[in-house]
């Protein structure tokens, strides 16, 4: 694995920590009847974005193949 792909892999795993972190801290407060209703919806964009990166980085780990 080059260096280049390692750091990708790296990236990877502590995206997908936060993401699942984030998970957790929105199902928890949604399960709060008096939850901040702006903190929720911040913290599923937030959610969002981290999927997204993590989407753009593992297609970086898929090789170019000529066809």
């Amino acid at each position: 694995m080059s260096e280049a792909s390692a750091d990708i892999s790296r990236q990877l795993v502590e995206l997908r920590i936060a993401h699942r972190d984030l998970d957790t801290a929105i199902a928890r407060l949604a399960d709060d009847a008096h939850c901040d209703e702006l903190q929720l919806k911040r913290l599923k964009k937030r959610k969002l974005l981290l999927k997204d990166a993590i989407a753009k980085l593992e297609s970086k780990l898929i090789p170019d193949l000529d066809a």
